[in-house]
């Protein structure tokens, strides 16, 4: 095989938070070319790469025309589009960016093919191998924190019984009343939405992405599931709330947990739990990292793990996003070499200093 060394044509796919982040780190990578940025806005088409990242000028134009991405000479994309109301939702474009030769690197989730259904894997699988390229997930979570960070740290266990993670986001800076409130399901009468159920567009989209992460993990441990079940819920606020995106009355949803965990012989073996939160009102302890790890086993292991932004580092940037950029550039070497065809995590690799970031 052929291993194609940097720098790496890159076209970034969507800008939205997540999507500038990764925009920038591709910038700001001498490994790395900006072969082009695909944005859903008319606003933003026209505009150079630069401008919208808040960068100088790359000389590449944003598009709003998918045929002009497909034409594009490019080894990968970084798909950063907003999680839809399903999981397969921008599967069609993902495909057409797979048979025109692009490695495909997706942000949300795509990060277990094992467990999707047949008819997705054969779909996305044939299309990997018309364009002779591969497709996988990176990130934070999906991608980092469970699939690499938690079943890492059972190196050190000669016994594992059963293993977890917890999440907490604080989700009050979020800009986007439409995402906030419609997607994510802030600010809704407590009980008038079943979360367990996948009649829901947001908790199904949620279900196929971190199932995904569920299954890597007790794969990766070599347990076979009975099967995931799922324990969500909403939580009212106790008072009205003011956040970024808009208002959130006094009695409704403030705090949402999402949890999934792994279940085998009647016995919780993989446990993922994710808070989502306004305030600290329902979060226990208002200093908590954004990870906590539990391993039960011979050794039991626990790991508190979190991120910063660097001091005086400019912009409204957050850690996370940082982070996800970091995971999604890091992994871009790896999925360009890789086989045709769908890659399953982990695929994080430790950042290294590039040959041109050292002349």
């Amino acid at each position: 095989m052929d291993v194609k060394r940097a720098p790496y044509r890159v076209i970034q796919w969507a800008t939205g938070a997540m999507g500038k982040s990764c925009l920038r780190a591709v910038i700001d990578r001498p490994d790395m070319e900006l072969a082009g940025l695909y944005v859903y806005s008319q606003s933003k088409a026209g505009k150079d790469a630069g401008e919208i990242a808040r960068r100088e000028a790359t000389g590449v134009l944003a598009t709003n025309s998918i045929d002009d991405i497909l034409n594009i000479d490019a080894d990968l994309v970084i798909h950063a589009a907003r999680i839809g109301q399903t999981h397969t939702e921008h599967d069609d474009d993902i495909i057409a960016l797979l048979k025109s030769g692009k490695n495909v690197l997706s942000i949300n989730g795509n990060t277990f093919s094992p467990n999707w259904p047949r008819e997705r894997q054969e779909r996305l699988q044939a299309a990997c191998l018309e364009g002779g390229v591969s497709f996988a997930g990176a990130g934070l979570n999906p991608g980092f924190a469970a699939e690499n960070l938690l079943v890492t740290a059972t190196s050190v266990c000669s016994h594992v019984e059963s293993v977890s993670i917890s999440e907490t986001v604080l989700t009050d800076q979020i800009a986007s009343p439409e995402y906030v409130f419609d997607l994510l399901g802030f600010g809704k009468e407590v009980g008038t939405i079943d979360l367990n159920a996948d009649d829901w567009g947001p908790a199904q989209t949620l279900n196929d992405m971190f199932e995904d992460v569920v299954a890597s993990v007790a794969h990766s441990l070599g347990w076979t599931l009975d099967g995931i079940e799922r324990r969500h819920r909403m939580l009212p606020s106790g008072r009205d709330l003011e956040i970024r995106a808009g208002k959130i009355a006094k009695g409704t949803a403030n705090h949402i947990d999402w949890r999934w965990y792994g279940v085998k012989d009647g016995a919780e073996k993989v446990a993922l739990k994710i808070a989502w939160a306004m305030n600290d009102e329902h979060v226990q302890g208002a200093d908590h990292d954004l990870w906590q790890i539990a391993v039960k086993g011979v050794p039991d292991v626990s790991v508190a793990f979190g991120v910063q932004r660097p001091e005086d580092y400019p912009g409204r940037t957050s850690a996370e996003q940082l982070a996800v950029a970091g995971s999604v550039v890091n992994a871009i070497q790896t999925l360009v070499n890789a086989p045709a065809g769908l890659l399953t995590s982990p695929i994080t690799t430790p950042f290294a200093a590039s040959e041109a970031a050292q002349e």
